[in-house]
């Protein structure tokens, strides 16, 4: 258990068995996957940090990594391919992947990320949809957009109840004015629409860098929301075939010793930060 355990920060552990994980011996599990899902809290930049460092010290055990992030709609990835390849300015870049606009955090949170492959010459890849897709998809479900304005995505495998349940506990019945009473409630649809079309936008567009010949390793900088226990993202990327998958997740002494004490199957590893 937690309170048995000295000293959590700035170490790994199973969330089911409170066992703490070696990191050499994680980092060399991590290695053999298709994928590997870093999940954020988007503003917070000790995470960034983590995400980096655990991206670097994969790149030591495989090399051929592709970087995927949720920031970035795949009408920039021309964008992105012109930053890795040294071409454009930090200013240019910005400004043409319109970053004030598809994302909107301060972009010095995730420069380090992106440097990070720049220097090593890591693909990046854009993970997401237009935006107006998820909304328009909330609004009217899958089968009301035409086939040309899908983004090149499939329709998401419905959502379970564990999921709605999930969703529905951590947002208070959805987002806006209109409150759903309960996750099976009808009002609750639309959000749980619009959830699985980034949930299924980040899964296609990580099984299409799986496609090539030689696949990489694939890492997923993506809020947590979209990889918590098993749903979202993982459970539309196992839907796809993609099985090799570890989710892994930062968290406080708090969250870590809540998630050992109800042996939570939230992530495959959670890493204690500095609760500084």
């Amino acid at each position: 258990m937690l309170h048995e355990i000295p000293n959590p920060i700035g170490r790994w552990f199973d969330p089911v068995s409170s066992e703490e994980i070696p990191h050499a011996r994680l980092l060399k599990r991590l290695a053999g996957q298709q994928v590997v899902l870093l999940g954020e809290n988007h503003d917070q930049a000790d995470i960034h940090r983590w995400q980096l460092h655990v991206a670097a010290g994969l790149l030591a055990h495989r090399p051929d990594l592709v970087m995927g992030f949720e920031m970035f709609p795949v009408r920039v990835q021309p964008v992105l391919d012109a930053w890795v390849s040294g071409v454009l300015t930090e200013e240019r870049f910005l400004e043409e992947v319109d970053w004030k606009t598809v994302w909107g955090f301060p972009a010095g949170l995730y420069l380090p990320l992106f440097q990070f492959c720049r220097q090593f010459r890591i693909p990046m890849k854009a993970l997401n949809c237009r935006r107006t897709l998820v909304s328009e998809v909330g609004k009217t479900g899958w089968d009301a957009i035409p086939e040309a304005d899908r983004d090149s995505l499939t329709p998401a495998k419905p959502a379970t109840s564990a999921y709605r349940r999930h969703l529905f506990d951590s947002t208070g019945g959805g987002m806006g004015p209109q409150k759903a009473t309960s996750p099976d409630d009808p009002a609750f649809d639309r959000f749980v629409r619009a959830q699985q079309t980034w949930d299924r936008a980040f899964a296609c567009n990580i099984r299409s860098v799986l496609d090539q010949t030689d696949p990489p390793l694939v890492i997923g900088i993506i809020g947590r929301g979209h990889l918590e226990y098993g749903h979202g993202t993982p459970y539309q990327l196992r839907d796809l075939n993609v099985d090799a998958i570890k989710v892994l997740l930062p968290c406080t002494t708090e969250e870590l010793g809540r998630a050992c004490e109800q042996h939570a199957d939230c992530a495959d590893a959670l890493f204690c930060l500095d609760d500084t």
